[in-house]
């Protein structure tokens, strides 16, 4: 088993933790550091999670294998830096790092190490995501045109005005760290590299940061895309990729599969859809996915499913996005 150490205790450290932590054979939460440890200790001492002073001690542990990072964006290069030098494997939360400049750097010192880096984009993971995948491989939804992409949340109606995920500088066009980012991996995922974003980002609600975020996207293979993603509205989730030969559309939280295909002759009348083909995947944990995938890859039982590249170009065009909100204007995303 995997022993790891969680950093940044906060809520999302805590969903981390919690989707495995005495459920999991593969990993398991054995030491931890956050920035305010009085808030955490109850947590940490249910979970059997000892707390330290600083990450130096939790590097220093021989007893660690990995180290798993729920800490504010602009701290994540070095962390990755740091971590790597150490020795230790390392589980990045979203988004990677905010620039390529420290992506580069980080990616460099994990190569440097030879040790595993996991990124958290948890949709890669799932069944649906994974189902759609192969459809496009082998053509099932014929010539694709289209995808189309929307997540949003409530957070930004109850966070208080000077915590961090609510500072410009540490969510960049708004919504995109926050939600944004997962739609933009998984279009990375899916269809490859990205030309060129068109950004809109506005402020409706939240007193410092863009809460209501819009992209246009033009796909290197042709495709157009468009990804939406607020802070400020319930919680949705849909994914949509259209071809010749049908529609994928995936739903709700539980990322329900839903194929429509195309007909094969037009009808005389009104256009209909047939009944979709469903597939559910109710209650399925992403989250211990990619955690349970991170220590297979530290086992080296398969590879961790998100490489170098593809890290980099979401750094980048992330980077794109963020000029391009500021410029009101089309930005080409830079290609390494």
């Amino acid at each position: 088993m995997i022993r790891a150490a969680i950093v940044g205790i906060g809520r999302w450290g805590r969903m981390l933790v919690n989707s495995v932590q005495g459920k999991s054979t593969a990993i398991h939460f054995t030491s931890g550091h956050t920035r305010t440890p009085a808030s955490a200790q109850a947590f940490c001492t249910e979970n059997g999670i000892a707390l330290t002073d600083d990450l130096d001690a939790i590097l220093a542990d021989r007893a660690i294998d990995a180290v798993v990072f729920a800490t504010p964006h602009s701290q994540h290069g070095a962390q990755v830096e740091r971590t790597a030098a150490a020795g230790k494997h390392v589980f990045m939360e979203k988004p990677f790092t905010l620039d390529v400049k420290s992506a580069e750097a980080a990616l460099d010192a994990v190569a440097r190490a030879g040790v595993v880096l996991g990124v958290a984009y948890p949709r890669r993971f799932h069944p649906a995501m994974i189902e759609l995948k192969g459809r496009l491989q082998d053509g099932r939804l014929g010539i694709l045109s289209h995808c189309e992409s929307a997540q949003t949340s409530p957070a930004g109606l109850f966070m208080a005005r000077d915590y961090w995920r609510g500072d410009p500088q540490e969510a960049p066009a708004g919504a995109m760290t926050a939600t944004g980012v997962h739609n933009l991996d998984a279009m990375i995922y899916l269809f490859g590299r990205i030309d060129e974003v068109y950004c809109t980002n506005l402020r409706r609600v939240m007193p410092r940061l863009e809460d209501t975020t819009s992209v246009m996207l033009g796909l290197a293979n042709g495709m157009s895309a468009t990804l939406f993603c607020s802070l400020v509205t319930t919680v949705s989730y849909r994914f949509a990729v259209y071809g010749t030969k049908g529609c994928v559309e995936l739903a709700n939280q539980d990322a329900e599969f839903r194929f429509t295909p195309a007909p094969e002759a037009l009808s005389t009348g009104r256009h209909a859809a047939p009944e979709p083909e469903i597939i559910r995947h109710r209650g399925f944990n992403a989250l211990a996915a990619e955690l349970e995938g991170f220590a297979a890859a530290i086992r080296g039982e398969r590879p961790y499913p998100i490489t170098a590249d593809e890290v980099i170009h979401g750094v980048a065009a992330f980077e794109a996005i963020v000029r391009s909100a500021v410029l009101h204007q089309p930005v080409k995303v830079a290609q390494r």
